[in-house]
């Protein structure tokens, strides 16, 4: 059985959600929490509404529109991804595996097919890193690895997130008692742009992912003494800055050894206190994440930099501390789940097998169930930044692809 996904509806979807943005800040925002992000909610209900959905938000605040199957004993295929941005992102970057949701719903409404399985289309939840220190947390929600010290967490203006969820039609304090628990879906799969070059290098259309590595992410703060910059001497300075720079080489200098599994480690995010030209830093907060698909390595990078890191503090008479943010284990897509994934995206375009290098709520996912993601090419490998780019033509292709999954599985089990 084959259904053409439209490429106009796809594109109008896109370029509709492009529109739910903060347009004071750069590219395309939408932050979670936002009226931005609100407005893209009430949005996308419609959409599911209109389809025929049954539409609900979950106590962890995601968005879910479910078609019910034609055997009531088996459970929902998931897709789905995030509609929330980093700030000065793109267009593409999570919308398109709603808005691919969407599409597969609709194709099926109107070709009159229903499965057998049960189909659900998510918007999870503040997918991106977001101003609590944390990322996934409708995914991490929805699967109960969302703790209540998360929970407590407050954004720098104080807001909790424990009132975030709740201000978006969330129901916090039943997070834990409505997780889905293992097995209470048959399959997630989510379509993604890659966020690199690979595809568009290689001249494949769509990739069938292997693995997604995992992140773990750790908040630092550096403390010195502030002072006058014209009058304190050189040898005198408690410098903050001077050290958390230190530090972050130390970061970049371990995550550029050789290891079993390729590393990477990166601090985006900043903060100098005073913050005044003429004043020597007193405190410095800085974010740090490092990915990889081994969590030994992972583990063994921040045991050497925390113990470097307390090195460098004392030489220069400063304080350092690490708070875990958050960790998501590496996932490895199962050979069946690749399989299918294979096959239904040979079947539509040019194809070769890849990890992720990013992580997707799909980590999350796969505490439930079996996860399985494609990606389409990105326009010279940029994501999380106005330039990115994948063509409609591309992100219906991706769109094709997991529809025949979508079926192919149903058919199959």
């Amino acid at each position: 059985m084959q259904i053409k996904p439209s490429m106009e509806k796809i594109r109008q979807d896109i370029d509709t959600l492009a529109t739910f943005v903060d347009t004071s800040k750069p590219g395309w925002t939408r932050r979670p929490f936002t009226r931005w992000y609100v407005q893209s909610r009430e949005w996308l209900t419609k959409q599911m509404t209109e389809i025929g959905m049954e539409v609900e938000i979950d106590a962890a605040s995601n968005l879910i529109g479910r078609i019910p199957g034609s055997d009531p004993n088996l459970k929902p295929i998931m897709v789905g991804s995030h509609t929330d941005t980093v700030t000065g992102g793109g267009r593409f970057d999570g919308i398109i595996g709603v808005v691919a949701g969407l599409e597969i719903a609709r194709s099926l409404k109107q070709a009159g097919i229903t499965l057998c399985h049960p189909l659900e289309v998510v918007d999870f939840t503040a997918e991106e890193p977001s101003e609590f220190g944390i990322s996934t947390i409708g995914s991490r929600g929805m699967v109960d690895n969302l703790s209540e010290e998360m929970l407590e967490r407050k954004d720098p203006a104080g807001l909790v997130l424990n009132d975030a969820i709740l201000q978006i039609g969330g129901k916090p304090s039943a997070i834990s008692e409505e997780a889905r628990r293992k097995g209470a879906a048959a399959l997630y799969l989510e379509l993604h742009i890659e966020q690199g070059p690979v595809l568009e290098q290689t001249g494949n259309k769509l990739g069938v992912v292997t693995g997604i590595v995992g992140i773990q992410r750790y908040r630092v703060v550096v403390e010195g003494s502030p002072n006058h910059a014209g009058t304190t001497p050189m040898n005198m300075r408690m410098d903050a800055l001077t050290g958390a720079a230190q530090v972050i080489l130390e970061l970049e200098s371990l995550c550029r050894e050789t290891y079993a599994e390729p590393v990477v480690g990166t601090v985006g995010k900043l903060n100098v206190e005073p913050n005044a030209s003429n004043v020597i830093p007193g405190r410095v907060v800085f974010d740090l994440e490092v990915r990889s698909l081994d969590t030994d390595i992972l583990e063994r990078i921040i045991v050497k930099l925390q113990k470097n890191s307390l090195e460098i503090a004392d030489k220069r008479s400063l304080k350092v501390s690490f708070d875990s943010l958050s960790k998501s284990e590496p996932i490895l897509v199962t050979s069946e789940v690749q399989n299918l994934v294979w096959e239904s995206c040979q079947a539509t375009a040019p194809t070769i097998s890849l990890p992720s290098g990013a992580g997707h709520d799909a980590n999350q996912l796969a505490r439930i169930t079996s996860i399985g993601m494609i990606f389409v090419p990105s326009k010279d490998g940029r994501s999380h930044c106005p330039e990115e780019w994948t063509s409609y033509e591309d992100v219906t292709l991706g769109v094709e692809a997991l529809t025949r999954a979508v079926l192919l599985f149903d058919e199959k089990a």
